[in-house]
Formats: C-alpha cells, sequence, structure tokens
C-alpha cells in the first residue's frame, strides 16, 4: 500500500518543459518511492535509474559530456538520479543534458541540499524547478484514511512522528526511528571533510531538541556543548541543509521594546525529535507536551506551504517584557497569529501589544479539539 502524495501533480506538471525537477528531501522520507509514483502516472517513455550512492555509477559520471551522457542514456527519455548529491559536477551533468539533449528529462533526488543545491544552483540557473518532500503530512494521512482515524492516532504521531516507515509499520515504530537517527539522518553531514566530530554533532541535535519552543541562544549552546560558536553555527546550518531542523526567526518591525534578533529551532518530524532525546514515553507520561506539541503544529503548517506552494513567511514574536506569540504566518498582505495550547482549557490571547501594533492580523488560539482545522486549511 502506498500513500498517495499531495505534490505528485506538482511534479507531474513540471516535466518535459524544458527544466529538470530537483526534489528535495531528508533521507527514509520517502523521495524514491515519490518518484515511482511519479513515474506510474507518465505513460510511453522509456526511463533510466541512477543512484549516486552506488560507487560506479559516480565514477561513470563525474566527468560528464555529450557523447559519454548520449551513449549512456540511449534510447531512454527519461533519467532519474536518486542521491545526486553524491556525484561530482552533477550541475554540469544536468545542463548538459537540459541544453543539448533536450528530449531528455531529468528528474534527481538529493537527502542533502548543501552538496546538490551547491553543485546545481550556478550551472542550473533558469533550468530547474525544484520541491521540497517531507514526512506525511496531517493532510495526506487524514487523505488516506479520514479525518476521524487520524484524529484518533494524534498522540502516536505526537511521539512517533510521520516518516513513512513509521507509518506504514507502527508496531517497529521505535526500532526504525532508532535505526534512522543513527545510521541515516546525518549520513550526508558525516560525509563532508569539515565534518570531524559527530559526537559534538548529537551532542547539538539533543541540546536543540531539548529547548524546542524556546529561544536558542549560540553562546550558552556552545558553552553546553564545550565547543566555539562558529562550529555550533556550522553544524546547526548543516542540519537545516540536511532537513532534520529548520529555523523560525523573530518578528520586528521596529515596534518598541520588539526582540529583533531571536530565532527558535523546531524538528521536521517528531519522531525524529524525541528519539534525539531518548524519551519515546506516550503522551500521557510527557511534561514536555507544550513543546511536543508547539513542534508537531509548527512542522505541519511547515509541510502544509510546501505541499501547495503557499509563499509564507513565518515568525514567532516576543517582546523584552517577555509578552509572546507563538507563530506568525504572514502570505502576501495577510498576517495570521497563532498561540498554541494542548489543552483546551487553557485560557491564552494575544498580547495587547501585538494587537495594537498589527491590528490587522488574524488571530486564533489552536488547542487538541480543534487542530485539525489548523492543518487542513
Amino acid at each position: 500500500m502506498m500513500i498517495n502524495r499531495f505534490q505528485l501533480s506538482y511534479a507531474k506538471d513540471r516535466l518535459f518543459n524544458g527544466k529538470a525537477l530537483i526534489i528535495y528531501g531528508p533521507r527514509q522520507v520517502g523521495k524514491t518511492t515519490f518518484v515511482e509514483l511519479l513515474l506510474q502516472n507518465i505513460k510511453g517513455q522509456k526511463v533510466l535509474s541512477l543512484n549516486g550512492d552506488d560507487s560506479d555509477t559516480r565514477e561513470l559520471l563525474s566527468n560528464p559530456n555529450v557523447t559519454l551522457l548520449q551513449s549512456i542514456i540511449g534510447d531512454n527519455t527519461l533519467l532519474f538520479i536518486d542521491e545526486a548529491q553524491r556525484i561530482d559536477n552533477i550541475g554540469i551533468l544536468i545542463k548538459i543534458i537540459v541544453d543539448r539533449i533536450k528530449i531528455v528529462q531529468v528528474i534527481a533526488t538529493g537527502s542533502s541540499s548543501f552538496e546538490l543545491a551547491n553543485h546545481i544552483n550556478e550551472p542550473l540557473t533558469g533550468r530547474k524547478y525544484e520541491m521540497l518532500l517531507l514526512p506525511f503530512s496531517f493532510q495526506e494521512l487524514v487523505s488516506d484514511s479520514d479525518l476521524i482515524t487520524e484524529k484518533r492516532k494524534l498522540n502516536e504521531r505526537l511521539v512517533f512522528g510521520s516518516y513513512p516507515e513509521i507509518v506504514m509499520k507502527p508496531a517497529k515504530a521505535e526500532e526504525h526511528l532508532k535505526l534512522l537517527t543513527d545510521s541515516y539522518l546525518y549520513k550526508d553531514i558525516f560525509t563532508l571533510d569539515r565534518v570531524n566530530k559527530p559526537q559534538l554533532l548529537q551532542k547539538i541535535v539533543k541540546a536543540l531538541a531539548l529547548q524546542v519552543g524556546s529561544e536558542v541562544n549560540i553562546n550558552e549552546l556552545a558553552q553546553l556543548v564545550r565547543a566555539d560558536n562558529k562550529t555550533v553555527e556550522k553544524y546547526i546550518s548543516l542540519l537545516e541543509m540536511s532537513f532534520v531542523i529548520f529555523t523560525l526567526p523573530a518578528l520586528s518591525r521596529n515596534v518598541r521594546n520588539e526582540i529583533k534578533k531571536g530565532r527558535k529551532i523546531y524538528f521536521y518530524d517528531n519522531g525524529v525529535l524525541n528519539t534525539v532525546t531518548a524519551n519515546l514515553a506516550p503522551v500521557q507520561k510527557r511534561t514536555d507536551i507544550g513543546a511536543l506539541w508547539e513542534n508537531y503544529l509548527i512542522s505541519e503548517r511547515v509541510k502544509r506551504q510546501y505541499q501547495l506552494q503557499i509563499p509564507s513567511q513565518n515568525y514567532f514574536w516576543r517582546t523584552t517584557q517577555q509578552q509572546e506569540v507563538d507563530f506568525i504566518e504572514e502570505t502576501g498582505s495577510e498576517m495570521n497569529v497563532y498561540e498554541f495550547k494542548w489543552s483546551p482549557k487553557s485560557k491564552a490571547k494575544i498580547p495587547t501589544t501585538f494587537s495594537k501594533n498589527y491590528p490587522a492580523a488574524n488571530r486564533a488560539v489552536i488547542n487538541s479539539e480543534n487542530y485539525y482545522e489548523f492543518l487542513l486549511h
């Protein structure tokens, strides 16, 4: 059984339009399966599949030219390159095909944007479509089953997340999450020459997981893991570019007492968040349910933005007097403001200072009873 991905139609519409399709996403998120589903929807094309994890493929493609590529591709009309970030000169390779072998459509996947984007951005300017594939979204899971069924699994999603293997084989969720965080998640980071302290990286990931929902102070974090600020910043950047975490900056529009340079860091998946802290206890036994809830809602909203191609800017807001707003989503001229509370009985309101300075903003409090409206609309 395969769960349908919402971005399939976006990808299909961008094939055979004279540009390559680049699909980013963390390892084990289902990029290969996504492309297989995509190819099932395309009739009459001969497909050549290559994998950048194969050493002979990397060697063969490391110095590409038109003659070599034509001989490799043959009469195939679609070239699928999995884990393309592993191939040297991948940007030049794809550029040659787009410019010189125009009949061939290239689809390339990459589990690390720091390698793949660095190699393709300049050669492929104006020659590529890009999309980011993340773990299953609430919308996709509801679409596969129904709203009532998925709501019943909320506590499970808060703890174990929504990676495909977890959703498809929930009985082995704990085992697979450990395998994911031990073997796969940081694989591309560890292959970089400039990352020579894997234990430090894991300490940083754990420290970030333990302070989800709180502002990140690099000085304090560096002291905690016993590293310098520059190294910590570098590793955080690499974690972002391998799609483990993402940053939420502070909203600042020159309102008095607004903090201007703050940031929070969230995980794309709750299962990863809980596994790196070695806490897969059920929701009922958690003292950090507020942070889990906040990470889940914000990461799900971010997935929705990517899936629906919504060009939103996301922020949190705080003043020096500790007035705070959990999540702000700005799309064009529209601003939506949210407070997150796990319990429907918890009282919450948007701070008066914020309301006075941003009177046009739409406001809502999201809790465990009404959250599905936030994630579906």
